[in-house]
């Protein structure tokens, strides 16, 4: 009897140490690989359990269906409605090449998962969700398909948010590729010169030129004692550096606001150095350059490094969007998007909500400003500078009948090939409904000439499309 009862204990013993062991194992595994496994989109053993589920579907702010997935056999297959056109939004989910894009970044969200962990893990084995949510995105299909129709032919982004709520309507890159026919063209992807793959709305990093002024017109407003009369004789020279207007024209005297609508480089630059890098950084600090902004995708951050070591024509660069400035798309849409807002700068949000199986709200992405750009006082005054742009200066090409258009116009010089044109702007500007930014790389024009009618005609789309 004593013997058995030794046994006995000797293997609850056992039993426990096992247990424990498998406890402190799973703890290990959670705290310092698990983050490893769940961001490896290509574990193998993930895609077995995620294939025996329902991957939810993704529909625009209208409840059409852009991507969803249908039983095959004893697995599941994602399609994807629209081809090219999500392509960088939704992005896509193969066993062979991973995950990208919306499929990756609310992968458990869309396979109804509340967090991927082992334990988690062995949940869903022992009981599977067999359904996932669905995505509902602030994304407006119409005005996407019209954003993209109006790139046809060019390489470049569109982002067009609404300023007041920070939500999405369209955002458009191209090249761009075709997730439903991924395997057939991987390789021609892969090695095409262009980069399909890249989102160049949130990604790309571009030298603004002249839209990055209405930073340094904030700055202007904002430093005490400048002297805002000028005299422009169609080029300035600072330590040596010779900077030229636009053709070379002279635009004779001018103020702050004539300077913006004639977007005049001599004044700016000159202007730029007497209110100093610092100002200039802080001004674009606050506008989320040099920030991490948090988004549905990743994004590259925009960046002006004053607070290394540069010198006055590093200043005056900066100060007319050349030299060391690099943006993205999406954040220049939200510099837009804070002058139309009173100075407030709104999260941009992509996706809306997240929703049940049974119909039920799991999730939702609520409107949050990021930052206090400027005062209510100087938004008003630079919106206004802005729509003089629009009626009488570089930028006439987006001015819309019985609509009071704002933006600011760009043409970027690029040291690797032509000009990048640029358009930024809201409208109507007294009651804003849409904010966007347009860039066009390598176009060889001027922001003027080509952007600002592309982003003209999105936004009547736009006003016309979304109540």
């Amino acid at each position: 009897m004593e013997k058995e009862l030794k046994r006995i204990i000797a293997i609850l013993i056992v039993i426990c140490i096992l247990f424990v062991s498998l406890i402190v194992y799973l703890s290990y595994f959670q705290v310092f690989k698990a983050e490893a496994v769940v961001n490896n989109s290509y574990n193998k053993r993930l895609w077995i359990n995620e294939e025996k589920i329902l991957r939810g579907s993704i529909i625009d702010r209208n409840g059409k269906i852009l991507a969803y997935s249908e039983k095959t056999g004893d697995t599941y297959k994602r399609l994807y409605n629209y081809g090219n056109l999500y392509s960088h939004l939704i992005g896509y989910s193969y066993r062979e090449y991973g995950k990208v894009g919306l499929e990756l970044e609310y992968n458990n969200i869309l396979l109804n998962i509340s967090e991927s962990t082992p334990l988690n893990e062995l949940k869903n084995i022992v009981i599977p969700n067999t359904e996932g949510n669905t995505l509902k995105l602030t994304i407006d299909h119409h005005v996407q398909e019209y954003s993209r129709n109006m790139l046809k032919g060019k390489k470049g982004a569109v982002v067009a948010m609404n300023p007041t709520t920070g939500e999405i309507y369209s955002m458009v890159s191209v090249p761009d590729f075709n997730p439903s026919t991924l395997k057939e063209n991987w390789n021609d992807i892969m090695e095409d010169g262009d980069s399909p793959f890249l989102n160049r709305a949130t990604s790309g990093l571009y030298t603004p030129g002249s839209v990055f002024k209405v930073i340094t017109t904030i700055a202007a407003l904002e430093t005490q004692g400048l002297d805002l009369e000028y005299e422009c004789k169609g080029s300035t020279k600072i330590d040596g550096y010779v900077l030229k207007d636009y053709g070379g024209k002279a635009h004779g005297k001018v103020n702050l606001e004539e300077a913006l609508v004639r977007s005049c480089n001599s004044y700016f630059a000159e202007k730029g150095v007497e209110i100093g890098k610092d100002k200039i950084g802080e001004v674009a600090d606050r506008f989320m350059i040099n920030r991490a902004i948090p988004f549905d995708l990743p994004t590259a951050k925009s960046t002006f490094p004053y607070k290394g070591n540069i010198g006055k024509t590093d200043v005056a660069a900066a100060s007319i969007g050349q030299g060391k400035v690099l943006v993205t798309p999406l954040n220049m849409a939200m510099i837009a998007s804070g002058i139309a807002n009173k100075g407030e700068i709104m999260k941009p949000i992509l996706v809306k909500e997240a929703i049940s199986p049974e119909g039920k709200i799991v999730r939702t992405n609520h409107p949050e400003t990021l930052s206090k750009g400027m005062d209510i006082f100087a938004a008003n005054e630079i919106k206004n500078m802005m729509v003089e742009v629009v009626r009488r200066g570089t930028g006439t090409n987006a001015s819309i009948k019985n609509v009071r258009v704002a933006g600011k116009t760009g043409t970027a010089e690029n040291p690797s090939g032509k000009t990048h044109a640029w358009f930024i702007g809201f409208a109507p500007a007294d009651d804003p409904k849409i904010a966007i930014a347009v860039v066009l790389e390598e176009d060889g024009t001027t922001g003027g000439k080509t952007a600002a009618p592309i982003a003209r005609n999105i936004i009547i789309e736009t006003l016309n499309s979304i109540k």
